[in-house]
């Protein structure tokens, strides 16, 4: 190794640090463009510090597992890109940040023509750092039913490069010697930003993108484009139906329910609303040059509440419930409450039914009876004496349809209901150009890990 290269592995940055820079970054970025994203910021944080106020267990839960720090940091933001090549190079630039492909999420069968993964952090010291993930979609040009319109768009997206050449250099960079120092963590992330920045100048003539838009506006929103811009970001909050009937008190105009379970004691999985996109002023070229002013509706503000991780077991549970709420007919919520009374609602039905994953922490008591050599024996009696304590796994992924929700909500009502193609994890791979991390596998590991560290100071051979 030469000296040049191992002083700069002595000063680079983490990509965990570097994840958490760009977060911070982006959020101003967005703030800036999207005022009204400011404001639901401030309404989350005044919801959240109630909740805290509120409920002193709640607060203990939160210090417990390390939430509590990374409270106020936005959870994740949403792209959509348009061809394999973006979708490849986006994967490489992710990796600068310790974000890998987790998950992979089929959104036509809801009417929208992509599919999706989310690129996040997958071990929970590094979710400990920084939470934030961006669920990236690539547009399926394949659903696009009319051959020369499919055409056009695919000539108009080859025509665009959404990477600047320098974060080009700098992802190489990071990929030869491993790591960037602070001054290209500072460029990378300066460059990277340059990628999500809303462009208000179209690359399609008014009558194409209103083209694009009848087949699916979502198709417009990628193909018309400049680049990727951010098309939401989204915090986190403890109490997502007070943030629900907050927005309209602040001039936000919130759609009209929360996706997900219902409200639960102890919350599973992922609810999130947003605010309704913005119709903002664009600006088409014509053929023959002319500029002509427009609109368009993409850009909104989210929030999520963030609930326990299940288990297979659960899963299926959670899925079967919900589906049974969406046959119900009538008064939705309502038929969602009734069917969602057959899920536990207190952590211990859920850790000993095998329906949520857990983490797993040594107890003061449990060192104090160590040193006694007075310990419990196994896993549950250790729980029981106090000896362990746990606290669910916090699930960081997404729902297929909670996602839909949002999109759709936020695509107007004339979008379809299902196109005839199915899944196709394969063609996302391969246009990936990596396979997908199983999100259940990850948070099995984690909760593995922790049984295994408590073990360790415990001076047993194992827990399970």
């Amino acid at each position: 190794m030469s000296v040049q290269t191992a002083s700069h592995l002595d000063t680079r940055v983490s990509p965990d640090e570097i994840r958490a820079q760009f977060s911070r970054a982006m959020s101003a970025m967005y703030q800036a463009e999207v005022p009204l994203y400011g404001e639901l910021l401030e309404l989350v944080r005044e919801v959240n510090a109630h909740a805290l106020r509120q409920d002193p267990q709640l607060v203990e839960q939160l210090r417990t597992t390390g939430e509590i720090e990374r409270l106020d940091m936005e959870r994740h933001g949403a792209i959509r890109l348009g061809s394999a090549a973006e979708l490849a190079t986006m994967r490489r630039l992710f990796a600068v940040m310790g974000m890998y492909p987790v998950g992979y999420y089929d959104l036509a069968c809801a009417g929208v023509p992509v599919h999706s993964t989310a690129f996040r952090a997958i071990h929970e010291g590094s979710l400990q750092q920084s939470p934030f993930r961006v669920f990236t979609s690539l547009l399926r040009l394949e659903l696009i039913d009319n051959p020369e319109l499919r055409e056009l768009a695919r000539s108009v997206l080859a025509r665009r490069n959404i990477f600047t050449a320098r974060v080009i250099e700098l992802i190489e960079r990071f990929e030869q010697v491993g790591g960037l120092d602070q001054a290209e963590a500072d460029e990378f992330i300066e460059q990277a930003l340059e990628t999500f920045r809303w462009h208000r100048e179209a690359t399609v003539s008014a009558a194409l993108y209103q083209q694009l838009s009848e087949q699916h506006r979502l198709i417009a929103d990628v193909v018309a484009f400049k680049g990727p811009h951010i098309n939401h970001l989204t915090p986190r909050t403890l109490d997502i139906d007070a943030v629900q009937a907050g927005m309209p008190q602040r001039g936000i105009d919130p759609k009209a329910i929360a996706e997900g379970p219902p409200a639960r004691r102890c919350p599973i999985l992922l609810r999130q609303t947003s605010f309704k996109a913005l119709h903002e002023q664009v600006v088409f070229v014509e053929d023959d040059g002319e500029r002509r002013l427009g609109s368009h509706s993409a850009r909104f503000g989210e929030i999520e509440q963030r609930g326990a991780a299940l288990t297979p077991k659960g899963r299926a549970l959670y899925d079967r419930l919900l589906d049974g709420a969406r046959q119900a007919g009538g008064d939705y919520v309502a038929a969602l409450e009734a069917q969602f009374a057959e899920f536990p609602d207190d952590y211990d039905s859920l850790r000993r039914q095998g329906l949520a994953y857990f983490r797993y922490f040594v107890s003061p008591t449990g060192l104090a009876a160590k040193a006694r050599g007075e310990l419990a024996g196994d896993l549950e009696a250790l729980l029981a004496a106090g000896h362990i304590c746990c606290e669910p796994l916090v699930y960081e992924d997404f729902l297929p349809v909670s996602a839909a929700g949002i999109f759709q909500s936020n695509l107007g009502d004339a979008a379809r209901d299902s196109y005839a193609h199915s899944a196709n994890q394969d063609a996302f791979e391969r246009d990936l150009g990596a396979p997908v991390l199983d999100e259940l596998a990850l948070y099995a590991d984690t909760e593995q890990r922790s049984l295994a560290q408590c073990a360790e100071q415990l001076g047993l051979a194992e827990l399970r």
